[in-house]
């Protein structure tokens, strides 16, 4: 039997689901095609893929329903930011009531994520969930797009959506070519104990080596790490023992929470940007990872994704009012510029953040920390590089600008 849909949407990660909860207040039928269910027990030690949600991705959450669900699991938030290089005077901190905020963001775990998009979805009567089931085949007709499922099911949809992370297998069946480098960091990821208290301040250091990030999670003396290092370092530090990799942690980080004792396994993963030549093509449309992957020194990765969910589906529902076909080209176009400026945007301030931090050459070094100390006293300043992280700065979908009331 072949099941008909408006909209198909590969992945039911975070950046599907939320797409596919944002499409609420239409009467488009969505299918959402993800290979793996996820485990709805979590463990007392929290797992170690982990985001830094900023506010726009609050607001976008509060709005789909999804926030409750986040907090009612397991999610920590973080009011202070300390950023200093190491071996140097330079050093910038951030507080949240210096910015009449709540809180400079909160960390919250992939999968939690996962789960509180995923329990709002169900309660959706658009949206059909074919989960595990895996596409096997993808072909394009003039109006609409043909799947084959692993599971032998068949389903049309008028538009194709590719949110299956950065290997998409929606992007390769169309061959759409990648603007890519390799950062030349693989980053280590992992849960570790402190024995002094985080106090809720995410704290990064920058090396020579690639920066060290501690982000507080929900108990005080616990912190997701993540160590961006060169491949032979990366390599070496996970071939040593839990108590040897977390005394060249320590060390690392300036001991500034004490000894570290480490309560998960440890993961590596491979740092590379990645720039997707189209965001859309006839019938298909690609958000987060599939379109682009940036390095994660400053956790603006996941936000950037749940903006192109918010502002896709912002385009498809002002399609769908105008009766207009939602899956032609030119179309979805004005989603595609729209979100290829703001990701080129953040690829370029992050390569520009890792090429300032670049290199222990003395001068360079000397200028680094003469910047940060300047701007750590302009108040102006670090307020509106705290606002442009929170995702409160920039064209932002409807979604992201506030709680609805």
């Amino acid at each position: 039997m072949i099941q008909s849909f408006d909209i198909a949407i590969v992945g039911g990660g975070m950046v599907g689901l939320t797409l596919a909860a944002a499409l609420e207040h239409t009467d488009l039928r969505v299918a959402v095609i993800e290979g793996s269910e996820p485990s709805p027990e979590l463990t007392p030690v929290p797992d170690i893929r982990v985001s830094a949600l900023n506010r726009a991705s609050e607001h976008v959450f509060k709005n789909l329903g999804i926030w409750e669900g986040i907090l009612r699991r397991r999610v920590a938030q973080y009011r202070y930011m300390d950023v200093w290089e190491k071996d140097s005077f330079s050093r910038i901190q951030f507080d949240s009531d210096s910015l009449g905020q709540p809180d400079l963001g909160h960390i919250v775990e992939n999968r939690v994520i996962q789960l509180a998009a995923l329990e709002r979805v169900r309660q959706l009567s658009h949206v059909t969930l074919l989960m595990p089931s895996r596409c096997q085949s993808l072909a394009i007709g003039e109006n609409e797009v043909w799947l084959t499922l692993d599971r032998g099911e068949s389903l049309t949809a008028k538009l194709v959506i590719g949110a299956d992370g950065s290997q998409s297998w929606v992007r390769q069946q169309q061959d759409i070519p990648l603007t890519h480098w390799d950062y030349g960091h693989h980053a280590i990821v992992a849960t570790v104990k402190t024995s002094d208290p985080h106090h809720q301040t995410a704290r990064q250091i920058f090396t020579p080596d690639g920066p060290l990030a501690f982000l507080p999670l929900s108990e005080p003396d616990l912190c997701s790490i993540v160590w961006s290092t060169d491949p032979n370092k990366a390599e070496a530090l996970m071939d040593m023992d839990p108590q040897q990799f977390c005394q060249h942690l320590a060390s690392e980080f300036d001991c500034r929470l004490g000894l570290c004792e480490l309560v998960s396994e440890r993961a590596v993963i491979p740092l590379k940007m990645r720039y997707a030549r189209d965001f859309v093509s006839e019938r298909v449309a690609l958000v987060g990872d599939a379109a682009h992957t940036i390095h994660p020194l400053a956790g603006q990765g996941v936000n950037l994704g749940l903006l192109d969910a918010a502002s896709l589906a912002q385009e498809i529902t002002a399609l769908w009012q105008q009766g207009k076909d939602i899956g032609i080209h030119r179309h979805l176009r004005p989603y595609e510029r729209w979100r290829k400026a703001e990701a080129a945007k953040m690829i370029a301030a992050m390569q520009g953040i890792k090429d300032i931090f670049d290199g222990a050459f003395p001068v360079k070094k000397l200028f680094r920390g003469a910047g940060m100390v300047v701007m750590n006293q302009l108040p102006g300043v670090k307020q509106e590089l705290m606002l442009r992280a929170l995702g409160m700065r920039g064209t932002l979908p409807h979604l992201a600008l506030s709680e609805e009331k």
